[in-house]
């Protein structure tokens, strides 16, 4: 027999209780993604630094990174429907999939620079407004990671967490960017400002490596965290009672969705209100526990007990 929980809150049109507050980050990110870019495109355009170029060209993917999450959080707010009875949590993996492919793309795009600038040669102008202009638009950034990364985790929003975290690493590479520009004026060695671009390109090809390597682990059904299933087990062992063990425990993470499923063995006596009973204990309990976790329950007669070497809770 199986046992489903029941699933989150959701407003009138809907949607999960906490979408229109993601929404609304989502759409700030946008804003603040196109003035950081056009702060720093000035910095490029004063100053004709290829680093600084290149810091900017990274930005110009932030603002379409930052667009296609907005678009992945409000798909994966629908609920479930006929052809998606699981929901549409996922699309948040696929944003962070895109946001990955649009980082090699830039990265790319200023290894080309860079390479006609070492063939060319650049002359640097009006370098102090230009390093200026990119160290406030650093800061704007860095302000901004952190508040992503804070709701994104508070909130279990991918999007929101890949793009502060992509937003940190832009911040670290604009510090690096900063300093390499400014020792290439103070040194008269102008060749270093497209080293330096060539250096931020395989940065920031790598970070879209990453980015795009975990997306696809949760694409694939990646289990939660062992601290989350612990907790799970936890919950499980101080509200089963009545309930003989739990055992298969079986999660996947899809965008805010947890997915939660076990096996419950009850005494073979045991009627079936009383089973649902301690099902529906259970499924309260973890879902109180976990925010934006499904439970699903299969309830077994006692000689289908495993061993606790399995990995078994007892109850």
């Amino acid at each position: 027999m199986w046992h489903v929980g029941v699933l989150q809150p959701r407003d009138t049109d809907g949607m999960p209780t906490d979408t229109l507050k993601i929404s609304r980050v989502a759409a700030a990110n946008i804003a603040i993604a196109l003035a950081v870019v056009m702060i720093k495109y000035a910095a490029y355009l004063v100053s004709g630094s290829v680093a600084l170029f290149s810091d900017a060209l990274e930005s110009i993917v932030n603002v379409m990174t930052a667009v296609a999450a907005f678009a992945a959080i409000r798909i994966s707010a629908k609920p479930a429907d006929i052809d998606h009875p699981f929901g549409h949590h996922k699309a948040e993996f696929l944003a962070a999939m895109f946001e990955g492919a649009m980082i090699a793309v830039a990265a790319v795009l200023i290894l080309l620079k860079a390479r006609s600038a070492l063939i060319e040669g650049v002359t640097l102008e009006h370098s102090g407004l230009g390093i200026g202009l990119n160290i406030i638009a650093s800061v704007l950034n860095a302000g901004w990671a952190w508040l992503l990364i804070n709701r994104g985790t508070r909130w279990r929003s991918p999007a929101l967490v890949a793009d502060g975290q992509h937003l940190v690493t832009d911040v670290i590479t604009s510090a690096g960017v900063v300093g390499g520009v400014t020792l290439a004026v103070l040194t008269g060695w102008h060749l270093l400002d497209p080293l330096i671009a060539t250096v931020v390109a395989l940065n920031i090809l790598w970070m879209g490596y990453r980015i795009a390597v975990q997306s696809m682990s949760r694409l694939l059904d990646q289990a939660a965290s062992p601290e989350i299933e612990q907790q799970i087990r936890a919950v499980i062992e101080a509200n089963g009672g009545g309930a003989l063990q739990a055992h298969d425990i079986r999660t996947r993470q899809a965008g805010r969705a947890l997915f939660i499923e076990f096996h419950l063995v009850v005494p073979g006596s045991m009627t079936v209100d009383d089973a649902h009973a301690i099902c529906d204990r259970l499924e309260h309990a973890i879902e109180n526990a976990i925010l934006g976790s499904e439970v699903v329950i299969h309830v077994e007669p006692e000689y289908k007990a495993k061993p606790e070497q399995s990995g078994a809770v007892p109850l």
